[in-house]
Formats: C-alpha cells, structure tokens, sequence
C-alpha cells in the first residue's frame, strides 16, 4: 500500500504520516469510521526506508526466536505488527513457557499498529508505557527472566466515541457528548502523553473521492523522510523521537520568537515536561524535513503544536 492515490482528502493526516516517518514518532489518528485512518496507518512503512543491516540482523533474530522470519533469509523491511484489539497482555508483552516475543519486540526497528485503541484492556495499554520510553521489555517467568529489545513506533487509531460519530448531528448516539468522555477515559493521561502527534482524521468527501488529482507518489515522500534521517543520523545522536532532554536543549537552537511561542504554548496547555520535550522533537523534526533547517522557527513550532493540540 502506498500513499499515492490513498487517503485523499486527507492532507493534514497524510503530512503527520510524513513527519512520524522522518522522525521516528508515535501518532494517534481519531476520526469516525471509515475515514480512512487504518489505510493511512498501512502507508507508514510505504515511506520509511528499509532496514539497515545491522537492524535487519536484531529484527531477523527476534522473529526467528518467534517463530515468524520468513524463510529465505534476513528481513529487509521493517515489520508493522497490527493486533486486534482482543490481543492479551502476553501476546503484546511476550510469554510463554520459552517467554517468547510479544507483538512489541516483534516490532522492532518497525511499527506497531493499535487499530481501536480505547477497546484495548486498560491494563494491556499501560503495558507500553515502559517500552516505549526505553526501547526494550522485559519478558518475566518463573524460570525466564529474558530482555528483548523493543524500538518501534507506536501508530494508533480510535473513533472519537463508542459510536463514532460525535458532532455528526443526524448520527451520534443520545450520550453525546459524554459517550465521548467515557470511551477516552479509557486510556491514561500518561500514555496519551506519550503520542508525538495526534491529528484529527475527517472522512473523505465525494468530491475528494471524485477528484481527478491522484495525491503525490510515495516515492516522493520516501526520498523527503530519508534525507530527514540521513539529517538527524549525520548529527550522531540518532533520530528526533528518541533525543533525550539534555540533547534536545544542547542540539536544538530555537529561533527568539519560536522559543517564545513554545515556552507560551506549554504554559497554556499546562504540558509536561515529556509532553514539552516530544513537541520540541517534532518542530525538530519538521525543520529537517525543511531542508535541515539548522534553526528551528516560528512556523516549525506552530506546526509541532497543532498536532499535539488535537484531541485537546
């Protein structure tokens, strides 16, 4: 699947798929069904590059420990494991009586694919908190206690309430709007705080669908997020979504004016410090995809800010 010809209509959705690719980022999708945000999710790894070798090796060796390396040799594309939303805490974390790989180490150097995210357990998306800011998970039996490393990115979707269709007047549920509170309490402060981007995904108009315009070739994309890597790996500290703080406060030098709007927007939107830092590693992001902008400016950071801003 690519994103040439898919998603369109989908502008603001399709760009935020181009900066989580270019930067390593978690995304969040929320939009009614049948909007689209699965197939923009299955166009991630259309636009990541393939797996280095060193990576290709980690991968392959976790997937043949699975069970799951095709045969023939070394993977080269990186995976994108998508569990159904009946998926148990074992089958994410790993287990067994060999404490196998779970979903997340399988996932490895790849994408992780969460479709319907408040129908998760609670306690199996708490279970990615750990992971994610590490990049490994600890698999614990009684007789195995074994590590396996966990780099991946977090791309989820969910529909804005259980019905899907809040703020549709002719179609949402008699609870709206507290449906839509109740569906998203579902999912804790801390792990929402832990998506880089969220952006709100509107369903495709038939004018849209019968446009002539068939949306600008992935291979296009492909060629922007790895010069935007090939960027941030030339600065030896690996890619945005994983720059510690102290890096980030080193590495990245804010335009007067573009500091100003982020020390404002964090005060507004009362953000954490993880929350500040992940919106400093997008604008980071996105100035690379500019050409590698050594300085990040005013309209980087207001970019960054109007995906963390979605969802509220």
């Amino acid at each position: 699947m690519s994103l040439h010809g898919g998603g369109r209509g989908q502008e603001t959705a399709r760009r935020a798929l181009e900066i989580t690719a270019a930067g390593g980022h978690n995304l969040l999708m929320c939009g009614p069904p049948g909007s689209g945000k699965s197939l923009l999710a299955s166009c991630l790894p259309g636009i990541l590059p393939p797996l280095a070798p060193a990576e290709a090796l980690e991968t392959s060796m976790i997937h043949s420990l699975a069970g799951t390396l095709p045969e023939g040799g070394l993977l080269t594309q990186r995976p994108f494991r998508d569990p159904h939303h009946s998926a148990s805490l074992p089958a994410l974390i790993g287990g067994g009586a060999k404490a196998r790989p779970g979903e997340i180490a399988l996932a490895h150097h790849g994408v992780l694919f969460l479709d319907e995210l408040p129908e998760f357990a609670r306690a199996t998306l708490e279970s990615l908190r750990q992971p994610l800011e590490s990049g490994k998970v600890l698999v614990a039996r009684v007789n195995h206690h074994v590590t396996y490393p966990a780099r991946f990115q977090l791309v989820a979707a969910m529909n804005p309430c259980r019905c899907g269709y809040l703020g549709d007047a002719g179609r949402e549920c008699s609870r709206a709007p507290r449906c839509a509170a109740d569906y998203q309490a579902k999912m804790s402060g801390p792990l929402l705080d832990r998506f880089d981007l969220r952006v709100d995904v509107a369903p495709v108009s038939i004018s849209d669908l019968q446009a002539n315009a068939s949306g600008e070739p992935s291979a296009a994309v492909a060629a922007r997020v790895a010069r935007a890597r090939d960027i941030q790996i030339a600065r030896g500290r690996g890619l945005n979504a994983h720059l510690s703080g102290a890096a980030l406060e080193e590495g990245v030098i804010l335009q007067p004016e573009a500091k100003t709007l982020l020390g404002q927007a964090a005060e507004r939107l009362q953000l954490s410090a993880r929350g500040y830092h992940r919106l400093l590693r997008v604008a980071r992001t996105i100035a690379d995809l500019d050409g590698g902008a050594e300085i990040v400016g005013t309209a980087h950071v207001a970019e960054a800010l109007s995906y963390r801003q979605a969802q509220g």
